[in-house]
């Protein structure tokens, strides 16, 4: 066995990081690892050897072997580490087969009443009307008081309304309409007005195929000098043609609701027959001036419609429970 000197040392490092370098992969690293670093490997074996060596040279000699041991071991884990990196990357054939196809993730996707009600929204937005959106917990005054629906008034009874309790001098409710929302924008602005607003509305009642205790609605006010029943009916006509085709024939017809008058159900031509699709008419003139508007000076219109209704008739759905029953079978179609 040759004396371990600094020349023979650097040899030894020289030889084993060549003999590193060439080898790609895991097997070969390791053949590589047990011929140096090993129990019998070449630098043990130098190690070994020192003893034999003369008294003067052994402690430098000793020194020398550790330290190349340690960079041997360092560059032996970098090389390892970059193997198994590599093998992560670039797997062969057998580990990977990149021939099959990519795993879809699932996506999420609007619900049909969401997507509604955007179409809906879009159509009045461009028409120059604001969306406006309020609390779905309503003050009694503002569902039915400011809106010409005093406490005795038939109305409440066909809503037939889900009260909160709460300690307070003003009673509570879940909202049946949207329609607060007019009254709220009519006190904080003067005219014009011109809003849609959008929500989900309650009332307790038995449901069935066209019947739900809960849904959405969208409500529209138009208010500014000289505002006529025109104004309306053009305004309905563009927003029926948007949505159902500009070849839909469009009926309105005398109704009542109690904060309109005259008042008006829209109905649309489908399958022959005529469908409701919201009721309109101009405000009334109590609902004006219940908001400090002067209804000499000022008239306007308003309209609601439910945007789950809508849907229904426009792709063809029989019951509208489907639009809350949470039946993936029903939703992934839209």
């Amino acid at each position: 066995m040759p004396e371990a000197s600094p020349a023979s040392t650097q040899e030894l490092e020289r030889a084993a990081l060549d003999s590193l370098a060439a080898a790609k992969s895991e097997s070969e690293i390791e053949e590589w690892r047990i011929e140096y670093l090993g129990r019998r490997g070449v630098l043990s074996t130098r190690l070994r050897s020192i003893g034999t060596l003369p008294p003067e040279v052994r402690r430098e000699a000793g020194a020398d072997l550790n330290r190349l041991k340690n960079r041997l071991c360092n560059a032996f884990d970098e090389a390892a580490q970059h193997v198994s990196e590599s093998k992560r990357d670039f797997a062969p054939g057998d580990a990977i087969d990149i021939t099959l196809p990519g795993r879809r993730s699932n996506l999420g996707g609007l619900h049909p009443s969401e997507m509604m009600m955007r179409e809906i929204l879009d159509v009045f937005n461009d028409m120059g009307f604001q969306t406006v959106e309020g609390p779905i917990v309503e003050l009694e005054k503002y569902n039915f008081d400011m809106l010409n629906v005093p406490a005795d008034h038939p109305a409440r009874d066909l809503q037939d309304t889900l009260w909160i309790d709460r300690n307070s001098d003003e009673r509570v409710l879940l909202r049946t309409q949207t329609s607060p929302m007019q009254i709220r924008t009519m006190e904080k602005q003067k005219p014009p007005v011109r809003i849609v607003s959008p929500g989900l509305c309650f009332r307790h009642e038995a449901t069935d195929a066209t019947h739900e205790w809960q849904f959405h609605q969208i409500e529209g006010l138009a208010v500014d000098e000289g505002v006529t029943m025109a104004d309306l009916k053009g305004t309905l006509y563009e927003f029926a043609r948007r949505i159902f085709g500009t070849q839909r024939k469009i009926r309105f017809r005398c109704d009542y609701f109690p904060f309109v008058e005259p008042g008006v159900d829209v109905s649309v031509d489908w399958d022959g027959r005529w469908v409701e699709i919201m009721g309109a008419g101009m405000v009334h003139p109590k609902v004006l001036e219940g908001v400090g508007y002067d209804p000499a000076k000022y008239t306007g219109f308003a309209f609601g419609m439910g945007p789950e209704r809508i849907a229904m008739l426009r792709y063809n759905i029989e019951d509208i429970r489907h639009f809350f029953s949470n039946d993936l079978r029903f939703l992934s179609q839209f």
